[in-house]
């Protein structure tokens, strides 16, 4: 029998307000262990939350940017659940009247633009963070664990998808897309690596041609794109192995092991009554102020869609234009542009030699020392003949270490480009000499020939001769 995958993704964004969301503690990542943290986010009697301000703006930010609804009356829960992690044994969270509902996202896989519906957008606090010791991290094997309160209370923003996604690539398609509008709105860094940015897929299967849902499994643990892709995948193969062996599937929540490559069983699958919410009894409802609301709509930025479609009209290749966007490069791409670098050459160092030194070193796009001022001037250095195809390679280098400017680095390195025509005629002239018989097989019309002569002279100058110089001079003197 053939299956049809049922896939919906629950996505955590923590947002990058200055402090928490219901206490004036630091927000930030990381510090020393229990350092921020005051009696409100450790949950201690007498303590009273005042939201923040931000954090709702910017959750009703993103809601417009997915098309949501942004409804006028909202009200925080108390989700009831005990875990060490989270003090007050319960969550501030949304539940049935939460900020942003409906809207959709468009995405694409690579096989066509699918829309996947966007179900809710709401608000809730982070917990804190535990640490289990020994036993390979995992809870039931444990030595120890360490608790870290740092984090509980940070605004956390979830969207939850519609089940509309059918596969593994969509779902990928799906996050990065999503975050790609995080980061352009500038409410989170989106750091996988540090959590700030995490998703739970639900996934079922059904007899094709079915609507009953089939029995869904919550696989989480996913902390990155590729984690996504392959839990997914592996997820619908065991779920498909089961049923076609005419086992049941249980409703439970599965942890995805990266190091062996599959979803491992966790615990059994709580249902919203399990949680026992009711209305927070320290927070008024939220009244959402349409004037507000529109301000929030008139200063949105260029979102990734609209941004995609501008650098193809620049004349940058579709799929180039999505790694810019997607990988975080955009801004640099603009200041680039902006600077007077020419955007198709702009977009292919960026794509190429850029984006391959962050995945070498692992660092961020607005962590390395390359602005848009510098690699324009790269570019231009290329463009007017200073530095060959090369050696502009070694000074990206030397920039991306901080070493300073390209033109400094070019003139430290001895790496400018000789194209001073009276300095070039010896060398050419040496080479011609050298070489007498293919200058000979050059005027019999192999004129393929010219460039092994070019070669020469460039081994003879230590790669600085501009190749295009060298090239007519050959040609003038042997009579082409």
């Amino acid at each position: 029998m053939r299956y049809e995958p049922v896939i919906g993704i629950e996505t955590h964004v923590e947002l990058s307000t200055a402090s928490k969301m219901f206490c004036g503690c630091p927000a930030g990542f990381g510090g020393e262990p229990n350092t921020n943290v005051c009696p409100v986010c450790l949950g201690l009697p007498g303590a009273l939350p005042v939201p923040n301000e931000r954090a709702i703006q910017w959750t009703v930010a993103l809601g417009i940017a997915l098309g949501c609804e942004i409804t006028q009356h909202s009200v925080f829960h108390r989700k009831n659940y005990f875990y060490a992690d989270l003090p007050k044994n319960y969550q501030i969270s949304q539940f049935d009247l939460p900020l942003c509902v409906g809207g959709h996202l468009e995405v694409d896989p690579g096989s066509g633009a699918r829309r996947v519906g966007i179900t809710r957008v709401h608000l809730e606090e982070d917990t804190g963070k535990s640490t289990h010791l020994g036993g390979g991290g995992r809870i039931h094997d444990a030595e120890g664990a360490l608790i870290d309160f740092n984090r509980s209370g940070i605004p956390l923003m979830e969207v939850v998808s519609e089940p509309d996604i059918r596969t593994p690539e969509e779902a990928r398609a799906y996050a990065q897309e999503l975050r790609a509008i995080v980061l352009a709105l500038g409410i989170s860094d989106a750091r996988l690596e540090e959590g700030s940015f995490r998703f739970d897929a639900n996934v079922s299967l059904r007899p094709e041609g079915d609507e009953a849902l089939g029995v869904k499994v919550e696989v989480k643990n996913m902390n990155s794109m590729r984690s996504l892709q392959r839990a997914l995948a592996f997820e619908i193969d065991r779920q498909t192995a089961l049923l076609d062996d005419g086992e049941p599937i249980a409703q439970e929540t599965r942890h995805w092991d990266e190091e062996a490559g599959r979803t491992q069983p966790g615990r059994s699958k709580e249902e919203s009554s399990d949680y026992r919410y009711f209305p927070e009894p320290d927070l008024v409802p939220l009244q959402t102020n349409p004037d507000v609301v529109e301000r929030i709509r008139s200063g949105l930025p260029e979102l990734p869609a609209l941004r995609r479609a501008r650098y193809v009209t620049l004349g940058i290749e579709p799929t180039a234009a999505a790694t810019l966007v997607a990988g975080d490069l955009a801004n640099l791409f603009d200041a680039t542009v902006a600077a007077g670098g020419d955007p198709r050459a702009a977009a292919n160092w960026l794509t190429g030699e850029v984006a391959a030194h962050l995945n070498r070193t692992g660092a961020a796009p607005a962590d390395i020392s390359l602005d848009g001022a510098s690699l324009a001037e790269l570019i231009g250095m290329v463009g007017g003949g200073d530095l060959s195809a090369t050696a502009a390679k070694e000074v990206l280098i030397g920039v991306l270490a901080g070493e300073g400017s390209p033109r400094e680095i070019a003139t430290t390195r001895d790496l400018l480009q000789v194209s001073d025509e009276s300095a070039l005629g010896p060398e050419v002239d040496s080479v011609l000499a050298a070489h007498p018989d293919e200058v000979g097989r050059i005027r019999e019309g192999e004129e393929r020939l010219v460039g092994f002569l070019v070669g020469q002279v460039m081994k003879a100058t230590g790669g600085k001769a501009d190749p295009r110089l060298v090239d007519r001079l050959i040609r003038e003197r042997v009579g082409l």
